[in-house]
C-alpha cells in the first residue's frame, strides 16, 4: 500500500542542470535555505526551514502536493497533502544549486 496518493501528480521526470535559487526570495532579495522543487511543474521554491517557505506556499496556492529536495546528497521527496517523505526514483538527475544565502 503506498502512503502518498499524488504520485500521479508527477510531471517533472528529469531535474534541470542548474538553478538560480528560490525564486520568490531572489525577487524580493532575500536569503533562503533548502530549495526544494515542485515535481508538478518545476517551481523552485525555498524550504520549511527558510523564513519565506515559498516551496510550501507554491503547494498550497496551486495544490501541487509533490516536491524533492534539490539539496546535494538528498534524494528524498515530499508530499505535503499526505504529509509523508518518499523516494521518487522515476526522477533523475541532479541540480547545482548556488550557495545559501542564509546561514546553516
Amino acid at each position: 500500500m503506498e502512503l502518498c496518493r499524488h504520485r500521479q501528480h508527477i510531471k517533472l521526470f528529469r531535474l534541470p542542470d542548474a538553478v538560480d535559487g528560490c525564486k520568490e526570495c531572489r525577487a524580493v532579495g532575500e536569503g533562503w535555505r533548502n530549495l526544494r522543487i515542485c515535481l508538478e511543474c518545476g517551481h523552485v521554491g525555498c524550504g520549511d526551514t527558510s523564513p519565506g517557505q515559498h516551496a510550501m506556499a507554491h503547494a498550497a496556492a496551486t495544490h501541487h502536493p509533490l516536491v524533492r529536495s534539490l539539496e546535494p546528497d538528498e534524494e528524498w521527496s515530499w508530499c505535503y497533502i499526505d504529509r509523508v517523505g518518499m523516494l521518487t526514483p522515476e526522477v533523475t538527475g541532479s541540480t547545482r544549486v548556488p550557495p545559501h544565502p542564509v546561514g546553516p
